[in-house]
Parts: structure tokens; sequence; C-alpha cells
């Protein structure tokens, strides 16, 4: 009877993984059937079924073995690698938002694939997968070495992604941008592809994917008990020192597998292994396969879709299937996120100290002005056309010749361009701030920069012939709406926890801007030109850009005015409310008037990253804390950075230009490293 007894909780348990598996298996070789049947050469489902048979004509097995069965099969390779590679992060971690994008592992094999091409080595498909390896396996390395000391909650870690995840992409495209000859189609291919020359490349990379799924397995019951918590599972016998590592290193062998074939894919390691815990499987010795097979599905079905919504016979170019995943999966990750505890909620996040030293504020902001007046001089001095520091002189002093004062007539408007997006944008990263209390978030880490291209292509798709006041104001709603909606979910129930703010502002840039990309490449636009504005370009920018600033500009002196209500909301609730401040009226305002800074810049000048989290954080280690000195300096600060982001940007590869965004992400990207390794964590 005992026995009887106790085999019923057995088969009960086995019965939802063995339903869940006959599900998974049948759904992947539906979807594998669906996504064979789909590309331009004529050969449909129905012949597909026809060759599963063994009825096919010659026509139907060329097309399929030249070109069909190449990209399922690596649909096959590399959802089955990020499904498992998910399940592994998510077991070793204990957190459900973690993969291997947002652990920085397709980021740092993107970059290192990127570099080898830069360097012009002709690696072979061997010595591209290690380097993916490689560069995947120190990004993560560099994430754990960045909360190394502190307490590992899931915020921490996701942050920590996020900040290499970023750097890697930002030197990924600098590198595209100084040889684009060497790097051709590593765009396209950062973006996810299933694309094949043969069967070569997924054959190979398949064997390495099959040989590492199968030692998976001997790890399921070290993580099963790691689950439990660590000490618990050093009692029980685990080494957990050992298992986790390992757990990571194989994660990130088929995470940089993955990439190998496929290019960077988001958002499929996180969906999978999430999906089946929903389904009721927890123990790992299922779940891992079972991960494995609903990313392949997951995968070739958002392949399939991107063949749905662009045809290859419309001749509008492939839609890459990375965008598919992560208009997927950053709403799913929002989801998640708003689940996290993070130990935020109460405490808020740490706050660099100031640290104003001897000088006055006067004497600070007279050094920063100074410095934004050396800058704008080189600015105006350097180029593809360079000019002697005499002749700039003689043209300041209107004795120039013609030849140099055509030179500073079309760079001097830019360079104002530059100054006053770089000192709104600084006002908005103190703006976003306050609001949700956390020194790391920053405009385009929020979702408003990605909300605010979202809105401003719309009003270019859906209404041609609008007036130029139109891009400016849906830029701002589009900001203000993505904004408010991060917030909304961040807050859930509670209070308003900073570290879920970012983390939610992650999902809602992922998701807004691969919107924007499908809009922008659906409409057959100039992706190249358009791609540019969304880096954030001051490229022939003139004085009339600045009446799309006007807003942002009283934002930003409607914020310094506003010093002391902003102060009080960096406070919490309770003290501002009993000091008389209505907070909601005030958060909502604040809220605002960063949306109209970060989204009217960016309607300007397009997407320009980093400058609202370097500015405002330099500025409170300067000139001291209080939004009263902050602002303004930051504003300063600001100016600076974009101006010479712009000057780096024309000259480095003049006459080529590298958009401004990138080149604040390069100096940003590093910065916040930096920051968050300094950063306490409670």
């Amino acid at each position: 009877m005992a026995t009887e007894a106790a085999a019923v909780p057995a088969r009960a348990r086995r019965s939802p993984a063995l339903l869940v598996s006959g599900a998974a298996a049948l759904a992947l070789f539906g979807v594998a059937v669906v996504h064979l049947g789909l590309g331009a050469a004529g050969v449909g489902v129905g012949d597909v079924l026809n060759a599963l048979t063994g009825d096919a004509d010659e026509h139907t097995r060329a097309v399929l073995v030249g070109s069909r069965i190449p990209r399922t099969l690596a649909g096959l390779v590399a959802g089955v690698a990020l499904g498992v590679s998910g399940a592994l992060i998510q077991g070793a971690t204990r957190n459900p938002l973690a993969a291997p994008e947002t652990l920085g592992a397709n980021a740092g094999a993107y970059l290192a694939v990127t570099a080898l091409l830069f360097t012009g080595a002709s690696a072979g498909l061997v010595g591209t997968g290690a380097a993916a390896f490689a560069g995947a396996l120190l990004a993560v390395g560099i994430v754990y070495l960045l909360i190394a000391g502190s307490v590992a909650t899931p915020g921490k870690v996701l942050l920590a992604g996020a900040t290499v995840q970023l750097a890697a992409t930002s030197v990924a495209e600098f590198l595209q941008m100084l040889d684009e000859r060497r790097t051709q189609g590593v765009f396209f291919w950062g973006n996810g592809t299933l694309l094949q020359a043969g069967l070569d490349r997924p054959l190979v990379v398949g064997a390495v994917v099959a040989a590492a799924v199968l030692a998976a397995p001997l790890l399921a019951r070290p993580l099963d008990l790691m689950a439990l918590g660590d000490q618990t599972a050093e009692a029980l016998g685990v080494r957990v020192a050992r298992v986790r590592p390992a757990a990571l290193t194989l994660a990130v062998l088929l995470a940089a597998a993955a990439v190998t074939v496929a290019g960077p894919i988001g958002f499929v390691g996180l969906v999978a292994p999430v999906t089946v815990r929903l389904l009721g499987v927890r123990t790992h010795a299922v779940l891992l396969p079972l991960a494995g097979l609903l990313g392949a599905a997951l995968l070739l079905a958002a392949d399939a879709a991107a063949q749905i919504v662009r045809p290859p016979s419309a001749g509008y170019g492939e839609l890459p299937v990375g965008v598919i995943t992560a208009l997927v999966g950053g709403p799913v990750f929002i989801l998640l996120a708003r689940r996290v505890a993070t130990g935020d909620a109460d405490t808020g996040a740490a706050v660099a100290a100031a640290s104003p030293g001897r000088l006055r504020f006067p004497a600070v902001l007279g050094l920063g002005l100074a410095a934004l007046a050396a800058a704008i001089l080189v600015g105006l001095r350097v180029g593809d056309v360079g000019i002697g520091w005499n002749q700039l002189a003689a043209v300041l002093t209107g004795s120039g010749d013609t030849m140099a004062e055509s030179v500073v007539s079309y760079r001097f408007p830019r360079i104002v361009v530059a100054a006053v997006v770089g000192a709104c944008l600084a006002v908005a990263g103190v703006a976003v701030q306050s609001v949700v209390r956390n020194p790391l978030a920053e405009p385009s880490l929020v979702g408003v920069t990605g909300g605010a291209s979202a809105g401003a292509v719309l009003v270019i798709l859906a209404i041609p012939a609008a007036p130029a006041v139109m891009l400016p104001v849906a830029a701002a709603a589009g900001g203000a709406l993505a904004l408010a909606l991060v917030v909304l979910v961040a807050r859930g129930g509670g209070g308003l926890d900073p570290t879920r703010v970012v983390l939610v502002g992650i999902g809602m840039a992922a998701t807004t801007m691969a919107l924007t990309y499908v809009m922008v490449s659906s409409a057959q636009m100039n992706v190249a030109s358009a791609l540019t504005w969304l880096a954030g370009s001051t490229y022939a920018r003139g004085f009339d850009s600045l009446a799309w600033l006007v807003l942002p500009v009283l934002a930003a002196i409607a914020v310094t005015a506003s010093a002391r209500s902003v102060d009080l909301l960096e406070l919490g609730d309770d003290l501002p409310r009993s000091l008389g401040l209505s907070v909601g009226r005030a958060r909502l305002l604040l809220l605002a008037a960063g949306a109209a800074l970060a989204a009217g810049t960016a309607a300007a000048v397009g997407a320009i990253g980093f400058v609202g989290l370097v500015a405002p954080h330099l500025a409170r280690r300067i000139a001291g804390n209080g939004t009263a000195r902050v602002a303004p300096m930051a504003a300063v600060l600001g100016a600076v950075l974009v101006v010479v982001a712009d000057t780096i940007g024309r000259s480095l590869l003049a006459p080529s230009e590298i958009p401004v965004g990138v080149v604040t992400a390069l100096i940003g990207a590093p910065y916040l490293v930096w920051l968050l390794r300094r950063t306490p964590h409670a």
C-alpha cells in the first residue's frame, strides 16, 4: 500500500512533464514544417509534406537542400542552444530574468566576432566560434566582477548585465563604422538572422550544441538542490562553488554557439525556460531539454512571422528574426521584472556621495562654462577641413578669410545645437533620477528615448505631409507614454522600487526600439539614414533646429526653478507629504518635464544616450547635492560632453562622420561600468 501511495505522486509529477514534452515536440514539428514551406521559390507546406513522404520533384528537393533546410536547421540549433543556456543560467543564479542577453553573453560574443572581422583575420568557423565563446565568457566574468563584494540580488546582477551589454554593443558599432568594408554584413547579422550559405555551419555548430546539451543533465540534480538555497545545497552535498561556474560556463558555450550560427538573438533564452516553468515543470532533468525544444519552436516561429510580415518575394529585404523576438520578449521581460524582489523599494538605490571640494558653486560653474567655451573653440577648428588658431581668431574678430569664415559659419550652428541638446539631456537625467530615486536611471535606459523614437517614426509613416512641429510633439508624447508605463508597471501595488524601474525600462527600451526598426524597414525608408538618426546625429543641423528645442529648454528651466520640490521627491513619499508637497502631482509634472526634455532632443537630433547619466553624476561630485546646484552644473557638463562627442565624431574618420550618439555611448558605457562598480550595494 505504501508503495502504491508513493507511486501516485510520482506519476502525478511525471504526467505534466510528459504532457508538456509531447506538446512541445508536436509544436516544434508543426512550426518546422511551416518554416520549411516559407520562401520565395514557390515551394509551400504541401510540397514539404510531400517531400517528407518521399514524393517530391527535383525543384522542391533543390530548394529544400539549397536554402530551406540550412535555415531551419540553424533555427533548431540556435533555439535549442538558447533555451538550454537560459535554463542553466536561471538555475545557477536562481533569477527568472537571467538569460544570455541579460548577462551580456550575447553582446560579448557579438563584439568578439566583430573585432575578429575588424582585424581582417581569416579564422574560419572554428576561429569565429572560439572568439564568440571567449567574448561571451569575458562578458559574464565582467558582470560578476562588477558585483563582487556585494549581495548578488537579481536587480544588481541584471543592472550589471545591462551595463556590459551596452558597453559591448557600443564598441561593436564603433568598430563597424571604423571599417565598413571588413565588417560588411555584420549589422544585419547583429540583429539576428537564420540565413545560411549552406549546411556546413549549422551542422558543425549543431554537433557542439548536441554535446553540450547531452552534458547538461549532469548538472540537473545539483541545480534542483541549489534552488533551495546555497547553504541547504551545501548541506546536501552539492559543491556550489564548482557547480555554479560549471553551469554558467556550459551556458556561455551554448550562447556562443547560437551567436556563431545566427547572430545575437535576444529573449529566446529568457522566455523558453520561464514558459516551461509556468507549465508546471520544475525539475531540471526535464526542464533543460524542454527549454531547448521550446526555444527552437519559438525561434522558428519568430523567423516564420518575420517572413510572413516581410515576404521574401516582396523585395523589401529580410526582417531580422532578433527584432521579432525582441517584440515578444521585451513585454515578457517587463512583466517578469514587475515580480522580481530587489530590496530597494523602501530604501531607494544608493546615490553617489557628493564631494564638492573647496571651490564655491559659482566658481565651479564658471570653470564649467570655461570648459564649454574651450570645447566650442576646438570644435570650430577641428574637422575634415582644419583651420588654425590665427584663422579662427581672425574670423571671430571679423577679419578672417573667406574659406575660414565659411567653415566656421557651417560648424557653429551645429555646435550650438549640440550644446543645447547636451544641456537638455543632462537636466532630463536629473529629472528622471529624482523621480525614480536611482542614480543609474537615464532616459535611454528607462525607455524614454525608445518611446520618443517610436513616436517620431510613427508620425513620419502615418502622416508624411505632417508639419514639422508634429515631429517633436509626437516624440514627446511617445517618450512620456513610455516613461509613464515604466513607472506604472514598476510601482505594481507598492512603492516605487528604483532598481525595478530601470529593469522595466530596459524591457521597454528593447520593445520600442524593435518596433521602430520594424516601422522603418517595413515602410522602405532609407534605413541607413534612419538608423543614423536613431543613433543620434548633429549632421547638417542649423539654427532652425533650435526651434524644436524651445520646449525642452523651457522644461529645463522649470526643473531648475522647482529645485525644492525635486529635492523633496528624492526623500520618498511620507516626509514630502508631511511638508505639504503634493507628491503625486509633483512626480507627474517632473515626469512630464523629463519626457519633454528627452523626447524633444530626440526629435531634433535623434537618440543620444548616456548624457543623462554621466553629466548629473559628475555634477553631484563636483558641485554637491541639491537640484539648484546639480541641474545647472549638469547642463553645462552635458553641453561639454555632446560638443566634444560631435567634434570627435566628425573628425576621427573625416570626411565620414560617426553619429554623436555612438561617441557618447563609447564614453558613457565605460563610465557606467565604473559607476556600477563603485556604487555601494546593500
